[in-house]
C-alpha cells in the first residue's frame, strides 16, 4: 500500500509538473526570440517618454534651480565684498577720526600749555615789578632810616663832643663841634 501511495503521488507530481511546462511554453518569456521585436518597441518608447519628461521638466527645473543658487551664491559674494569694502571704509573714517581727535588734543594741550606759560610769565612779570617796587621802597626806606640814623649819630656826637669839650673845662663852639664831627664822620 506504501507503494502504492508512493506511485500515485509521484505520478500525480509528473502530471502536475507538465501541465505547468506546456501553459509557461518554452522557458523565460524576455529570451524568447519571437517577442524581441515587441520588447525593443516598448523599450524604445519608454525611452523616449523619459528623454521627454527629463528634457522639458525634470532638467529645466534642475537648471532653473542650479542658476538661481548660482545668482544667490553671486549676489551673495557681490554683497559681502561691498560689506567688506564699507568696513573697511569705516575703519579708515575711524582712524581718521582716531587721529584727527589726537591732533586736536595735542593742540589744545599745546594751546593750553601756551596760555598757562604766558599766564604764568604775566604773574612772574608782576610779581618781578612787585618785588621790584618793594625794594626800591624798601632800599629808599632804609636810606631815610640810614640818612635819620646818620642824623641821630651825628647830633649824638655832636652832644657827646660838646659834653666832652665841656667836662675838660673848655667852652665849645656849636659850628666848630659841628664841623669837627662832620670832618671825622667823612673819613
Amino acid at each position: 500500500m506504501a507503494e502504492e501511495t508512493n506511485a500515485a503521488t509521484g505520478g500525480a507530481a509528473d502530471a502536475a509538473r507538465g501541465a505547468a511546462d506546456a501553459a509557461q511554453g518554452p522557458g523565460m518569456p524576455q529570451l524568447d526570440f519571437s517577442t524581441y521585436a515587441n520588447q525593443i518597441f516598448w523599450l524604445l518608447v519608454t525611452l523616449v517618454v523619459l528623454y521627454f519628461v527629463l528634457s522639458r521638466i525634470a532638467l529645466p527645473r534642475i537648471a532653473a534651480i542650479l542658476a538661481e543658487r548660482k545668482g544667490t551664491i553671486t549676489n551673495d559674494l557681490a554683497a559681502a565684498e561691498d560689506l567688506k569694502a564699507k568696513a573697511a571704509e569705516a575703519e579708515e573714517a575711524y582712524n581718521k577720526a582716531l587721529a584727527d581727535a589726537r591732533a586736536e588734543a595735542h593742540k589744545i594741550i599745546a594751546d593750553a600749555k601756551a596760555e598757562i606759560q604766558a599766564d604764568l610769565d604775566e604773574a612772574t612779570e608782576k610779581a618781578d615789578a612787585e618785588i621790584a617796587a618793594k625794594a626800591a621802597e624798601s632800599e629808599k626806606r632804609i636810606e631815610e632810616i640810614r640818612a635819620s640814623a646818620m642824623e641821630s649819630v651825628k647830633e649824638v656826637a655832636r652832644d657827646t663832643a660838646q659834653e666832652v669839650v665841656s667836662a675838660l673845662g673848655f667852652k665849645a663852639d656849636e659850628k666848630a663841634v659841628t664841623d669837627a664831627v662832620d670832618k671825622r664822620l667823612k673819613g
